[in-house]
């Protein structure tokens, strides 16, 4: 069975996406390879002791001033400074609207949390510079 965008039933429509638990991240579960791979270059960052720690998914902002639409957002990382303080983390592949207007509105009822983006540049950056070859288990599309 096909469906409108061409896909075959039971196909993945995004094979760059890997969903799924990773055994040299403790079995975490990760939506994505680009996640689980900022995930390992977290770990590095911890050991070099240049941040403190990291969760995954640990909280869900609500908006609550939001009746309709997006009125919540699910930062991918939470990463622990050396310095004391926290920021967020997402790691997108692209920007769609949502995800836009998840940002804008994080910045608007939570201005005092820090949202970093990691996009394509980061990770087209970590292949050039040997990051990602030096990082063991790191997922190639």
């Amino acid at each position: 069975m096909k469906f409108r965008s061409g896909i075959q039933k039971g196909q993945n429509p995004r094979p760059d996406v890997k969903v799924g638990k990773r055994a040299d991240l403790g079995g975490q579960f990760f939506r994505s390879r680009s996640e689980a791979n900022y995930a390992r270059y977290l770990n590095l960052l911890k050991t070099q002791g240049r941040i403190l720690g990291w969760e995954y998914e640990p909280h869900t902002f609500q908006f609550e001033a939001i009746k309709r639409g997006t009125r919540d957002y699910t930062p991918d990382f939470k990463v622990y400074l050396t310095n004391g303080t926290h920021e967020w983390h997402e790691v997108k592949g692209w920007m769609d609207a949502k995800s836009k207007t998840r940002l804008n509105r994080m910045e608007k009822y939570f201005p005092d949390e820090k949202v970093v983006v990691i996009g394509p540049k980061w990770f087209s950056q970590a292949r050039r510079n040997g990051l990602a070859a030096s990082l063991q288990h790191w997922e190639s599309a």
